[in-house]
């Protein structure tokens, strides 16, 4: 299996969703086989809201670890849980064979907060108790509840300091707006590796829900798109991919430490933007090897 930490930059990972509650597996296996053959440095699982899928998560990211070889990042989130459930569930997905957590606080419910406030108080109870590799989630164009920038980057700093080994960001459509946050990041004495979120749009309805939940903007270029293809599904998939592989090749171009790809379930568009990176991410890796 690979070593997520020794591999040579940049790297390229996946993230997928599992069904909710008791729902069928099989399809998202379906997913993992499409994916587990573009040769991923790591596939993440996501956590639904209120941990409806916190049994399936541990599941799938337990079978891509064990199974198909390849690093399991399995999300986890710490709003709603007590001390004593989380040990519960941290020492099931150690038991389980799951080496990557990605730790994030989540919605807040009306449950309360209980033992844990802020994602930096599940990155502490983690590294106080465990020894898993932990993954934080970042944005570049600050958190939708942050109060300024300025607020946002204070949070990172504090998680970073309870011990974060990979940043993960949120999507984005604008590479300036990366570029100027990572700057930010670095002056802040932060030195965890940072994989740019990407997320390909193939849809007017998924990028205004996008938009919506994370408050990523969108840049005029993606306007634009939107306005000339939104009416035509094929024109507007193809058009989105084209975008997302400018995205990054535009990022590696710029030394970035590794591409996260939101794949939304759909391995086949992934595949196409594989295939128009590949030369590229396999050159950069051979120069910086």
């Amino acid at each position: 299996m690979k070593n997520f930490f020794k591999l040579d930059k940049p790297t390229l990972s996946f993230e997928i969703f599992p069904p909710k509650g008791k729902g069928d597996l099989s399809k998202i296996f379906d997913t993992v086989d499409a994916l587990a053959s573009l040769d991923p440095d790591l596939i993440s699982v996501t956590y639904g809201a209120g941990g409806t899928s916190r049994e399936n998560t541990a599941e799938i990211a337990s079978r891509i670890q064990n199974d198909y070889a390849i690093p399991a990042l399995a999300h986890l989130t710490c709003i709603g849980s007590t001390r004593e459930e989380m040990r519960a569930t941290l020492g099931r997905l150690r038991d389980m064979g799951i080496k990557n957590i990605l730790a994030m606080r989540g919605d807040i419910d009306g449950e309360g907060t209980k033992d844990f406030t802020h994602a930096s108080d599940l990155i502490r109870f983690i590294n106080e108790n465990y020894k898993f590799n932990i993954f934080a989630a970042c944005y570049p164009e600050k958190h939708i509840e942050a109060y300024s920038m300025e607020e946002d980057l204070a949070h990172l700093r504090e998680k970073c300091r309870f011990g974060v080994d990979v940043l993960i960001s949120q999507l984005f459509f604008d590479n300036a707006s990366f570029y100027k946050f990572r700057d930010s990041v670095r002056k802040l004495g932060v030195s965890a590796p940072i994989e740019a979120g990407i997320m390909p749009v193939t849809s007017p309805s998924q990028i205004s829900r996008m938009v919506t939940m994370c408050g990523a903007s969108m840049p005029p270029a993606v306007q634009k798109i939107v306005r000339a293809y939104g009416h035509n599904s094929m024109a507007m998939r193809e058009a989105g991919i084209a975008y997302a592989t400018s995205q990054i090749i535009d990022l590696l171009a710029e030394g970035v430490d590794g591409i996260h790809l939101y794949t939304m379930n759909l391995p086949e568009i992934a595949k196409r933007i594989c295939e128009n990176i590949r030369g590229v991410l396999y050159s950069l890796r051979v120069k910086r090897g």
